[in-house]
């Protein structure tokens, strides 16, 4: 099983719960990638290079579409086609790519993904989740808990205590989904349809394009147009094929306290520990004001703390 680094905590437990559950020690059990010293992101050829060291004695890979933390976006096909070239089964956690990009699970050929959806799919806190399984799982014998709507929708009211078991991810469904968790996500979900995702995309590259510029020229350490003392940095990969809408900054004065006066003047973002300001332009809902707005409010928030 391989987890990529700083991983989505729940993640990480999954994966330990899972090897504890079929009687391994997780600490020898899970290959957990780390980035190179003094980098923030994996590189390609290492995880390739990791696939193919330890393949053959993998049953499992875990990965993160866009890894959370630093923002950055796996190339998701060919890590994919590394790892089935090695009998791996790999599993993707999309929570942070779904109404993020274009995503072609079916023709990359990932063997299952999962994810929420009150991230970019707007669900709110507590959504509903979803799984994909490739069809050509769709009929298997692996083991599974049944429950009984994995019965087949023309059987499932006849109570011959029979299953007949659904093909693909509806054969792992133990219940009905809950209505008033699906209503949130059909609004949302009509409102994706009346565009595309490609078209998001274009609109969301120009956005975080637009807020990298902006940190870059006022914010950035070596800028000659630097406005404050303090400065910040960027951790999510440069490259637009290697990150979504999120950029992930490093600041050079203490967080806790640029995140509070962000929320004083109304600036929703997000802190990880233990030095990092998540900030997501969002294609679907945010405009480029918004973008400079959000520059203004961060440079007048680091300028009060100069006068301290």
């Amino acid at each position: 099983m391989i987890g990529n680094a700083q991983v989505y905590t729940i993640l990480q437990f999954v994966a330990e719960s899972q090897a504890r559950f079929h009687g391994y020690d997780p600490h020898d059990a899970l290959i957990i990638l780390e980035p190179r010293p003094d980098e923030f992101c994996l590189r390609i050829e290492d995880i390739l290079k990791c696939i193919e060291d330890h393949g053959r004695e993998i049953a499992l890979i875990l990965f993160s579409g866009v890894q959370y933390y630093t923002g950055q976006l796996f190339d998701v096909p060919t890590i994919t086609t590394a790892a089935q070239e090695k009998g791996c089964v790999i599993g993707w956690d999309m929570a942070h790519a779904v109404g993020n990009m274009p995503l072609h699970l079916h023709d990359w050929g990932v063997d299952f993904a999962v994810w929420c959806s009150y991230k970019y799919v707007n669900s709110s806190a507590g959504g509903i989740g979803a799984v994909f399984l490739h069809e050509r799982h769709a009929r298997n014998d692996y083991p599974k808990l049944s429950g009984w709507w994995s019965d087949d929708a023309k059987h499932r009211m006849m109570m011959t205590n029979e299953l007949h078991l659904s093909p693909g991810a509806s054969g792992y469904r133990i219940s009905n989904p809950p209505a008033l968790l699906i209503c949130p996500l059909l609004a949302s979900l009509d409102i994706f349809a009346k565009t595309s995702m490609e078209t998001l995309r274009q609109k969301s590259i120009l956005l975080t394009g637009y807020l990298e510029y902006l940190l870059d020229k006022f914010l950035n350490h070596d800028s000659p147009y630097r406005q404050t003392l303090a400065s910040c940095r960027i951790i999510t990969p440069r490259s637009i094929g290697q990150r979504g809408c999120q950029l992930s900054l490093i600041f050079s004065i203490e967080l806790d306290s640029i995140f509070v006066e962000l929320e004083k003047r109304g600036v929703v973002c997000d802190k990880r520990l233990p030095y990092v300001l998540r900030i997501t332009p969002v294609h679907l809902y945010n405009s480029f004001d918004d973008v400079k707005r959000f520059i203004d409010v961060l440079i007048d928030c680091l300028k009060k703390f100069e006068k301290k």
